[in-house]
């Protein structure tokens, strides 16, 4: 009986997970560095789509205190319909969805609260898990990242097509196009990404929301107006995108979530993701 490698792996997603990473990792806080490794591990715990990176702790070059009080909060969405909820990156670092014990990282400018989770699984037997958000900045190597960790099963794949793609709302075309990118997302559903020529660039204002991805970099962000009501931040692109995404620079997509699409003549149901 064959198995499908999507669900198999949304099954392990209920699994703490872990994986040896070959490349020097480091981060910093005010200036200082703070992490210097060679021997980083990606740790998915349980129910989390997003890996944060474990070091070991003798490559922190900070202290480990009892945790002071903050909170975090679960936010559990859904990938698509058919897997069950889980945990996106809007989901704080403190909560913690395997066993073990938080800290506070103690550097020479200040503390990061909560900052630091050591879990009891011996396979991460002195390390800690870190939070991304509460370093300055994190290097690759001598690349800078962005977002979160790249996780090595997770890809990004661009591919100039000549499909006829039909955007609209509210009965309204907001793009034509027969010349998109489409933009292939481990976990998310295909982007078409249109030149603007061919987006009626009339319906779309600018709005000062931006967003970052850990593979394409930053987006900016378009609202539609029809005559029905404005979709707010409904369209992106992307002015400097990173590395694999360089194929989609300043071009727009939508999300399919909230638009109607017809490709090459057949409409397309809009998919079940945290952006429904």
């Amino acid at each position: 009986m064959a198995i499908w490698v999507r669900e198999a792996n949304a099954a392990s997603m209920s699994e703490l997970r872990v994986h040896r990473v070959p490349q020097r990792v480091r981060a910093s806080v005010d200036g200082a560095t703070i992490v210097d490794t060679t021997s980083a591990v990606l740790v998915w715990e349980p129910r989390r789509v997003v890996a944060s990176y474990a070091v070991p702790v003798s490559d922190l070059a900070a202290s480990l205190e009892p945790p002071s009080s903050h909170e975090a909060h679960e936010h559990a969405v859904r990938m698509d319909a058919g897997m069950p909820p889980v945990l996106d990156p809007s989901s704080g670092f403190g909560v913690h969805t395997t066993a073990g014990s938080a800290y506070d990282v103690r550097t020479a400018s200040r503390s990061l609260p909560g900052a630091a989770f050591a879990p009891d699984d011996p396979a991460l037997r002195d390390h800690v898990v870190l939070d991304w958000a509460a370093f300055d900045a994190w290097f690759e190597e001598d690349e800078e990242m962005v977002g979160h960790p790249h996780d090595p099963f997770s890809r990004i794949d661009c591919l100039r097509s000549s499909r006829h793609v039909v955007i609209s709302v509210d009965g309204q075309v907001l793009a034509d196009s027969r010349r998109p990118v489409m933009l292939l997302e481990t976990w998310l559903p295909v982007r078409y990404y249109l030149p603007w020529e061919d987006v009626s660039q009339d319906l779309l204002t600018p709005t000062e929301t931006t967003s970052v991805c850990a593979y394409k970099g930053t987006a900016a962000y378009w609202s539609a107006t029809t005559e029905a009501k404005t979709h707010r931040n409904i369209a992106w692109s992307y002015a400097e995108p990173r590395h694999d995404a360089l194929p989609v620079r300043d071009l727009v997509a939508f999300f399919d979530e909230r638009v109607d699409r017809v490709v090459d003549g057949v409409p397309l149901d809009r998919p079940v993701t945290p952006w429904s």
